[in-house]
């Protein structure tokens, strides 16, 4: 039996999207866990179950939506990913992206990624909001392997700018008081030792997640514009004094709601036409 292409799955996840009338869409923005009450902002709302559109895959982890929740900010069309799925949930690379993908290809130009995070230096706190300057793919797979497809774009795409410059201003000037820095995405589920933290400070990284840099990856070959926002929930292992966990992300992710949804209040805001 012939299995099918990404670009077949692309175009039946499109055609299940079409079927909803969603409009033109001026920014996409992917809420990572404990985030996904910003979508209670958008007034004039559409909510698309994700299997409801073909090929989407259901997040499974708490803190996670699995609707797509479409509707106005400052006279501007935003769509809302409440959840996404995770390489550790099983799924392959293209299925992570695929979401994303389907947006990119159905006309979505700006995208703003968002994630919870470890603070990897010891003057992060949890509830600071860092704004992606780059990222490091160590998760040891990337959503660009595979046989070439031309929808997904080049087959060696440059990764020099992956993050606009001028969303990233827009995100500053809504919260000055957001930090800067760099993601480090790993596999997961567990979390980080004390040495791979070790590792990961030397290099000069400054936040640890499960997840964005796949979507960064596979929009930024399809021409996207991107913004990254990490909410730091935690210090990484061998700087915080307690053990990690789930619940102390879910628990961080409600404290800082409102400050998270100022900042992509006033983004949204201003984003031009």
């Amino acid at each position: 039996m012939r299995t099918e292409t990404e670009t077949e799955r692309l175009e039946a996840a499109v055609k299940s999207l079409s079927a909803f009338d969603i409009g033109d869409i001026d920014v996409a923005l992917v809420l990572g866990s404990g985030l996904k009450d910003f979508a209670n902002q958008l007034t004039d709302t559409l909510e698309i179950p994700f299997h409801d559109i073909a090929h989407w895959p259901m997040p499974r982890v708490e803190g996670h939506g699995a609707s797509l929740i479409v509707g106005s900010i400052g006279g501007n069309r935003i769509a809302c990913l409440t959840g996404r799925a995770h390489l550790y949930e099983g799924w392959h690379p293209n299925d992570v992206v695929r979401p994303v993908r389907t947006l990119r290809v159905a006309g979505v130009q700006c995208f703003v990624l968002t994630n919870a995070a470890g603070g990897l230096g010891k003057s992060f706190r949890p509830g600071d909001l860092m704004v992606l300057t780059d990222h490091v793919n160590q998760t040891g797979m990337s959503p660009l392997i595979g046989p070439h497809e031309e929808i997904l774009g080049p087959r060696f795409p440059d990764q020099s700018r992956v993050y606009d410059q001028e969303l990233r201003a827009c995100l500053v000037a809504a919260d000055p008081e957001v930090r800067l820095g760099i993601y480090v995405g790993l596999l997961g589920p567990s979390y980080e030792t004390p040495a791979e933290v070790k590792v990961l400070r030397r290099a000069g990284l400054h936040a640890v997640g499960m997840s964005t840099v796949h979507e960064a990856i596979a929009l930024n070959a399809m021409g996207a514009r991107i913004a990254g926002v990490s909410l730091i929930t935690n210090l990484a292992a061998g700087i915080a004094d307690s053990p990690l966990s789930h619940a102390e992300v879910i628990d961080t992710g409600k404290q800082v709601s409102a400050r998270f949804t100022k900042m992509l209040m006033g983004f949204c805001e201003g984003i031009k036409r």
